[in-house]
């Protein structure tokens, strides 16, 4: 294993943070660069880079603590509505090599944006969609042998 990550730091209690919640194997903190008031990043405590690498453990109580963190900011800040986002792996965005989800709480008005604001350059979502393509992924992608 190489060096510490940021977030095994965090964990480890030799970088400072803004505790939100914390559970037996997960940890959430607000992000410090934070999108609007109330992001929060809820990491596992088993130090891995990509969700699939995670035991099925600590996934599952990844997203126990996601739903925990949600609840917490919906009474504070009055809202149903988050965008929940993961960077899984570094061609995805991720920043930090450890999994972490982001948990923004979302009100009318915010300034976020959709899923295609991530990708403008992308066929728009109101033209007719690919069946034939979608059907051949399909079929090719439930044939990969878990």
């Amino acid at each position: 294993m190489g060096e510490p990550t940021l977030f095994d730091r965090i964990l480890n209690g030799t970088l400072p943070s803004h505790k939100v919640a914390e559970g037996e194997s997960w940890y959430a903190f607000l992000d410090i660069f934070p999108r609007r008031e109330g992001h929060t990043l809820v990491i596992p405590k088993q130090s891995e880079h990509l969700l699939s690498r995670l035991s099925q453990s600590s996934r599952n109580g990844l997203f126990t603590g996601v739903a925990q963190v949600q609840h917490i900011l919906s009474k504070h800040f009055e809202t149903e509505d988050f965008t929940v986002c993961i960077h899984d792996g570094p061609l995805a965005g991720q920043e930090v090599p450890h999994v972490h989800v982001h948990v923004i709480p979302r009100q009318l008005g915010d300034g976020g944006s959709t899923l295609q604001a991530m990708w403008p350059n992308a066929p728009p979502m109101t033209e007719q969609a690919d069946s034939d393509l979608l059907r051949t992924l399909s079929t090719t992608l439930q044939e990969v042998i878990l």
